[in-house]
């Protein structure tokens, strides 16, 4: 786990009926490895006659059937030491193509692994032809209530060191705490919709999506004391 600790420039000081107070912004980042992972496969029939470098579309004749695709795919999981348990299948439906033309069916694998090495074995081993896509989709970990909390704390830590400069620069003394307001979607990662979003057949495009960042603001407000 990396947690790194900031704060935001916004600052509040004012006085009050209810006292001389200073109001900051803290925050934090906690990087996280995830222990879950899930990738998804998507398969689709194709034509031949796509890969022999010569064909022009409207010649397509010899369909591979979604079958034989999965037969390829399935071995080179078990080769990469996905146990069958951890893939979970669903039918997605057909592609059209023209007028006249066939549907091409697909299907799409959700494979659940703990070790980011599965996905390199099978991107480096998988016949891509029938491939539509690969992809994260999502990064999980059993303690992450913990890393909250961790964030949330550290976020705080941050407000509490910048009120306290700032208030000692002016010749008081920061009091006790008034409030604590949790900013935003503490927890949520600005990263991680583009990072379920990544297709790839190249081990190294996910290598920036191999940790969980998430990032924690919080608002905190002291007292001013005179010293």
């Amino acid at each position: 786990m990396l947690l790194l600790a900031g704060w935001a420039w916004g600052v509040v000081q004012a006085v009050t009926d209810e006292g001389r107070y200073i109001e900051v912004t803290g925050t934090s980042e906690v990087e996280i490895v995830p222990d879950e992972i899930h990738y998804i496969i998507e398969i689709k029939e194709y034509f031949a006659e796509e890969f022999d470098g010569k064909s022009k579309e409207e010649d397509y004749r010899t369909k591979v059937p979604l079958a034989r695709i999965e037969e390829g795919v399935r071995k080179t999981l078990r080769e990469a030491g996905v146990p069958d348990e951890a893939v979970r299948t669903q039918e997605i439906g057909d592609y059209w193509r023209e007028s006249g033309r066939e549907f091409l069916v697909s299907k799409r694998f959700d494979l659940t692994l703990t070790d980011f090495k599965q996905i390199d074995r099978i991107v480096r081993h998988v016949d891509t032809k029938g491939i539509h896509t690969m992809r994260i989709g999502e990064l999980k970990n059993k303690d992450m209530q913990l890393y909250h909390q961790k964030g949330k704390i550290a976020a705080l830590m941050a407000a509490r060191k910048k009120a306290a400069y700032l208030v000692e620069a002016l010749g008081q003394k920061l009091g006790g705490v008034e409030r604590i307001i949790e900013n935003g979607n503490n927890g949520l990662s600005p990263m991680f919709t583009a990072q379920s979003n990544v297709s790839s057949s190249d081990a190294a495009s996910f290598d920036g999506f191999r940790t969980i960042k998430n990032h924690y603001s919080m608002s905190v407000r002291f007292e001013i004391l005179d010293k």
